[in-house]
């Protein structure tokens, strides 16, 4: 975010949000005035305050004369104003227990419930697994003149269902047809070797049928790239306990609901490992509805040198972020090395 604030107005800023990140009340001009270290009247405070406003980092709620951050406040303090704390010797100590390579198979979940234990939030943790899940069956099932639930069962019995939008009608014996094929050539194998024998033989089958197949094929292929990922949460009922969350109940049901739905979530972390370091998604930028009051702290993990996953922390966006970074930033260093030892 590239905004030009002098060193005031910085200053006064990053003042405000770590005393509402400590104290979680607006924050006034005597407060600014005591903690800044700036020999200011308060009258100069009150109108840096009001510039800050009109820029869109600083909200005034109704109820009170105090301000808090906005989104775009926090975003500039993360990106610019932050300085990141090192981590006490005794919780290093306690990540670098929890994550060894001698058992490799808990790792992940390990991971996720020591985010959770150091960030009282939620922590979560995805990873590829070993191998790929093997289609058992598929069927198709009309559910309007132009919609068809696609129903995709692997044989460890998990269940997958993909609505496809078809440009013209299908009648229930197309889509039985359409199912059998598929299940006799895909019953046994991963969407890999599915997806190279059923694209080679698609110009084979009735012209008709190859927008059902291709749209089939493009709808397994996310639904099983989902299946395969380990998907880990811990302390989800820690955001129970969050004032900032739990005063809408609502949207704390919306969160749990993303929980268990993991697909939206899963893609979200998915982005983390396209980037180096630390990413943070504040509120809005996630893009999912169900945690624009909430932030995601993330960051890829490797084995062997080849990005395989992220680790993450989810919370208020009232966080303490010089905090949770190195948390993330540590878990998943020590994730990495305990993965690709020998």
């Amino acid at each position: 975010m590239r905004v030009m604030l002098d060193q005031r107005a910085q200053t006064l800023l990053k003042t405000l949000i770590e005393r509402y990140i400590a104290e979680g009340q607006p924050v006034g001009s005597r407060t600014l005035a005591r903690h800044s270290g700036l020999e200011l009247s308060p009258a100069t405070i009150r109108n840096v305050m009001s510039d800050l406003e009109e820029m869109g980092f600083i909200v005034s709620p109704h109820t009170s004369a105090g301000r808090v951050p906005t989104p775009r406040g926090y975003r500039l303090f993360v990106d610019s104003l932050l300085t990141v704390q090192k981590l006490a010797q005794a919780e290093l100590s306690e990540i670098e227990g929890a994550i060894q390579p001698d058992q490799p198979q808990r790792l992940i979940s390990q991971a996720s419930q020591l985010l959770s234990q150091l960030t009282h939030f939620a922590g979560v943790v995805i990873a590829p697994r070993r191998q790929q899940p093997r289609i058992r069956q598929i069927e198709f099932l009309k559910l309007s003149e132009k919609r068809i639930l696609l129903i995709i069962v692997t044989e460890s019995g998990e269940v997958q269902n993909r609505i496809l939008f078809t440009k013209r009608e299908y009648v229930a014996s197309e889509l039985v047809e359409a199912a059998n094929y598929l299940n006799q050539n895909c019953c046994g194998l991963d969407f890999l070797q599915v997806k190279n024998r059923v694209h080679d033989e698609l110009h084979q089958l009735h012209a008709n049928m190859t927008e059902l197949m291709s749209a089939a094929l493009d709808a397994s292929g996310q639904a099983m790239s989902e299946t395969s990922a380990q998907y880990v949460i811990s302390g989800e009922r820690n955001l129970l306990e969050v004032e900032d969350l739990s005063s809408n109940m609502r949207r704390l049901r919306e969160l749990f609901a993303l929980f268990e739905q993991r697909t939206r979530l899963v893609q979200l972390l998915d982005i983390g490992t396209r980037a180096d370091g630390v990413q943070i998604f504040i509120g809005g930028e996630s893009g999912i509805a169900q945690l624009d009051e909430c932030s995601v702290v993330a960051a890829s993990f490797e084995v062997d040198g080849q990005v395989v996953g992220s680790v993450g922390v989810i919370g208020p966006t009232r966080m303490a972020y010089e905090r949770m970074i190195p948390i993330v930033d540590i878990t998943s260093k020590l994730l990495s090395s305990a993965l690709s030892a020998p």
